[in-house]
């Protein structure tokens, strides 16, 4: 990618959660990397050559580093394409995005991996990482050559949606896993229980005639998948926890210092049950929406730090795919351009610090993949966010640019604006 001439961001509130900075502020970036940053002062006389954008002290952070987001490339671009995607992230802030193993082909061989990383190289908008299958074809059956993808660029192994069934194979991904130190993502659900689901189970499901799935299920999901991770010392990411009886599981599991790291989607934080109201095919998820009481906990999750990261689950489906019967209509929402100011609400809203929330989808995913990004500090990358925090925001699913409008906050009053977002020093997204 090339650099951008050098630029200023001057008359900024600077919120850097990995240095805990919040205050004024100016950023400097030359080539590619934030050269200087100036807290509480003036940047001081500036060369010719420097472009100069005064933030008029709207709020400056780190891009979004977003750990779960689907595409249809390779194998099904009607939904979206990488660009599509790079696109809509770079519109929604987000700077650095880890595709899905489950395209077609499966990202369950490195000539997969790096067909992905030419095609984001040539796009040159935001960082793409792909993450590598844990087992062949993400079928749960034979273990995918971990360390083959590792080499060839996968930041961690999944089989996205899908759990892997056999204790014994997932054994095998998290030993093997862990000699190379490969972080493995995984979905917990006892896939038995909740079998031709298409909403969580209890009084509104039935009220809505719509085959449930039990909210235990996650919980007897995690509670296998942490005794797998006491046994073999791997790191796990629990792949979007959405139930109480599952941050329990969690809280004890991290009580007993086990390497694990979890995540839950914006959607679970932003929406419950009732949200499907007449069968809104749009608020079909998976794992499905939980009733308030799971939202209000997650919530808590989240501002304690006990969940630590938050994602989009961005999930790209055509209208075919979703204007059909709920309980046959596929699960799945758009996020890109909403996780911003949907997770600004719950600052607004007094349910967490904003330093806090906006840490959940920046240094702290960055941290846990090794990657450069979500900082604002001297040497690092120039992946950068001008926002305005009060902006209010009235969402428009055709108007936002995924090629698939599945947006479950179509028609949802936000607030949080993203004015201009920088990747490696470079305007990718001007409001």
């Amino acid at each position: 990618m090339m650099a951008a001439r050098p630029l200023a961001l001057t008359n900024v509130r600077l919120l850097d959660p990995a240095s805990g900075y919040d205050g004024p502020g100016a950023v400097i970036v030359t080539e590619g990397v934030i050269a200087d940053v100036v807290r509480a002062g003036d940047p001081g006389a500036l060369g010719p050559d420097v472009e100069v954008v005064d933030g008029g002290g709207k709020l400056l952070i780190p891009g979004l580093v977003d750990l779960r987001v689907k595409t249809g490339e390779p194998g099904d671009e009607p939904k979206e394409t990488l660009k599509s995607a790079s696109l809509a992230a770079a519109a929604g802030g987000v700077t650095s995005i880890v595709v899905q193993p489950d395209t077609k082909p499966v990202v369950d061989d490195p000539s997969v991996a790096d067909f992905i990383l030419r095609r984001a190289r040539d796009i040159e908008l935001v960082h793409v990482y792909p993450a590598g299958a844990a087992t062949k074809g993400c079928d749960g059956q034979r273990m995918a050559e971990i360390g083959l993808m590792r080499e060839a660029g996968c930041v961690y192994v999944s089989d996205a949606d899908r759990p892997i069934v056999d204790s014994k194979v997932f054994q095998r991904v998290l030993a093997y896993a862990k000699q190379f130190g490969v972080l493995v993502a995984h979905r917990p659900v006892d896939p038995w229980l909740t079998a031709g689901g298409a909403a969580t189970s209890g009084e509104f499901a039935s009220r809505m005639g719509l085959p449930g799935q039990p909210a235990i299920a996650e919980r007897i999901g995690l509670e296998r998948d942490l005794a797998l991770v006491e046994l073999t010392g791997a790191r796990l990411l629990v792949d979007q926890v959405t139930t109480a009886g599952a941050l329990e599981t969690l809280r004890r599991g991290r009580g007993r210092g086990l390497p694990v790291t979890a995540s839950t989607s914006i959607n679970h934080l932003s929406f419950n049950e009732i949200d499907i109201g007449d069968y809104r095919t749009f608020c079909k998820l998976d794992p499905p929406l939980r009733g308030e009481d799971d939202r209000n906990a997650l919530i808590e999750a989240v501002a304690s730090g006990l969940v630590q990261i938050v994602v989009s689950a961005h999930a790209p489906a055509p209208a075919e795919d979703k204007r059909r019967p709920y309980d046959e209509a596929a699960p799945g929402a758009i996020g890109l351009q909403t996780l911003l100011p949907a997770l600004l609400t719950l600052h607004h809203e007094g349910r967490a610090p904003l330093i806090d929330l906006v840490r959940t989808v920046t240094s702290a995913p960055a941290d846990l993949l090794g990657l450069p990004a979500g900082r604002i500090a001297k040497g690092a990358p120039a992946d950068l966010v001008l926002l305005d925090p009060n902006a209010p925001i009235l969402v428009d699913a055709d108007k936002l640019i995924s090629k698939s409008k599945n947006s479950p906050f179509d028609g949802r009053r936000l607030q949080g604006k993203v004015l201009r977002t920088l990747v490696d020093g470079r305007t990718v997204y001007q409001a």
